[in-house]
């Protein structure tokens, strides 16, 4: 008798039809993937795989903040190492700023799903990066003329991408 009933479920379930996926209307968005951008390599660093800053790393953090004090960032993108957290550390303890982590890539995926996740388009976003996903960065945000590279050695340099929907201007200025 039990068998017979399992069975009886089991056909019951079988026979069920699967509930159609209903499409979601898609609305025009004015404020996606525009926005102005401004990109950082986190500051100096001491050796080793997740270091801090070095003193000339924090004081190169202080620089960043007075330049950027008066921008209107509205949040700070950063990677989840120490030496990217310290670089935004003054921005944020200063300018009380809400943060996001995201994942370092070549492509700049992990940044533009964050940004979309967060409802974050249209606004004014510092981004600290490294030194080998700035440009991938830069690239995914149509910004032109992107730089040759980036060194490891190389600290300062501020990008700042206007993006609209019709345009995007790239500027670039040492910090």
């Amino acid at each position: 008798m039990r068998y017979h009933l399992c069975l009886l479920f089991l056909l019951a379930v079988a026979c069920q039809t699967a509930p159609v996926k209903q499409p979601e209307p898609v609305t025009e968005d004015s404020t996606f993937l525009t926005g102005t951008f401004f990109l950082v390599r986190h500051a100096e660093k001491n050796p080793g795989v997740d270091s801090t800053l070095t003193p000339e790393g924090e004081e190169r953090a202080r620089k960043l903040l007075e330049l950027l004090k008066d921008s209107g960032l509205q949040k700070i993108y950063f990677t989840p190492y120490k030496r990217t957290v310290q670089t935004a550390d003054p921005l944020v303890t200063q300018l009380h700023l809400d943060t996001v982590f995201y994942k370092p890539d070549s492509s700049g995926e992990s940044l533009i799903y964050e940004i979309t996740r967060h409802q974050d388009w249209g606004k004014r976003v510092l981004i600290v990066g490294h030194s080998n996903t700035l440009i991938p960065m830069l690239h995914t945000l149509k910004a032109k003329p992107l730089p040759d590279s980036i060194g490891d050695n190389q600290f300062g340099n501020l990008f700042i991408v206007y993006k609209r929907r019709d345009s995007v201007r790239l500027l670039r200025q040492q910090y």
